[in-house]
């Protein structure tokens, strides 16, 4: 448990403001920091710039407050091909995962052609990677509560703000696992879909048609999930993903020894209802994984910036596993 809070915030605000020197590219981008979300959509300016034959920015949907709302696509060519769905920061407080998304960014553009391995994933599947999927929630982290959650639309004859995007979804909708109050953590919104944040992937996932994986990364808690969280019925094809989770996560403790547990949502962590991966998966999109990255909860949210690098580092590798069955296992 963390015995002073204040300490950890001071700190992590000393430390951003000690980065915040304007990166010309994304070579001289500091991903060893927490960034705003100005400098995360320069940095996604600035990848697009340098890789224009790889990547390229996608604005799917504009937030409550009208930010804009940006993916990122990987491709070496092609139409429809199948492709692979990353998203990081769908809980706006987060923050490793979303500058891990930055790193993994970076990665996809500066191996391809140079690892052979994943060279082989690129040239078959196409990547789609949200970095930021909760703008709205992400920007009052930064400007007024470090540890909110949820996004920031406002609820007809509520004083409470905001929507769980992660119980919005047409998974169990409204079940058990969700919260009806509007000033609840985990409260499911008004309707599914109702978050635009949450809308904007459902439309572009279902417009798309060909996503074979959807990857959602969040912390903390050191695990890898799987369908279902609403239902204690088991995934049609659980055997499969759970080896594939088994596989995965034993690459990612490969190279500092990090210890992730994996199973399906509802027997490995608790009971969720309108979850994204529940939802991709009963779209027929069959590799549908919910990351929880470092730690166990000693930090907690507030991971020091130090253990972003590692953190991305060893959740690449479990990534390439799941990509490279995904490429491997067409359906």
């Amino acid at each position: 448990m963390i015995e002073d809070v204040q300490s950890l915030l001071d700190e992590e605000q000393e430390q951003m403001f000690a980065s915040q020197a304007q990166a010309t590219s994304t070579d001289t981008f500091n991903y060893a920091s927490y960034h705003t979300l100005d400098e995360i959509y320069g940095f996604i300016d600035l990848l697009v710039a340098e890789y224009p034959q790889l990547v390229s920015k996608l604005q799917i949907g504009e937030t409550f407050e009208g930010r804009p709302i940006y993916v990122l696509k990987f491709s070496t060519g092609g139409n429809n091909r199948s492709a692979i769905w990353i998203d990081t920061g769908i809980h706006s407080r987060e923050w490793v995962t979303q500058a891990s998304g930055v790193w993994f960014a970076k990665k996809i553009a500066q191996d391809y052609g140079q690892d052979s391995a994943f060279t082989a994933i690129l040239d078959n599947v196409d990547i789609f990677l949200e970095i930021v999927t909760n703008p709205d929630g992400f920007a009052f982290t930064l400007s007024k509560n470090r540890l909110w959650r949820k996004t920031r639309s406002i609820t007809a004859g509520s004083a409470c703000v905001g929507v769980d995007a992660n119980r919005n979804w047409d998974a169990g909708f409204g079940l058990a696992g969700a919260s009806s109050n509007p000033c609840s953590e985990t409260y499911h919104g008004k309707s599914a879909n109702s978050e635009v944040e949450v809308k904007s992937i459902v439309d572009f996932v279902n417009g798309h048609g060909n996503i074979k994986a959807f990857i959602s990364i969040h912390s903390y808690s050191q695990l890898l999930l799987y369908p279902y969280g609403y239902t204690e019925d088991p995934a049609s094809d659980q055997e499969e993903l759970d080896q594939l989770a088994k596989s995965a996560v034993t690459a990612l403790a490969s190279l500092y020894r990090t210890r992730f547990q994996y199973g399906s949502i509802i027997t490995t962590i608790y009971r969720a209802s309108g979850s994204s991966v529940d939802w991709a998966y009963n779209q027929g999109i069959k590799y549908s994984y919910t990351f929880e990255l470092r730690d166990m909860g000693y930090y907690g949210f507030l991971l020091p910036a130090s253990q972003i690098i590692p953190t991305a580092q060893e959740t690449w590798l479990a990534l390439l596993v799941i990509m490279e069955h995904t490429r491997d296992n067409p359906y």
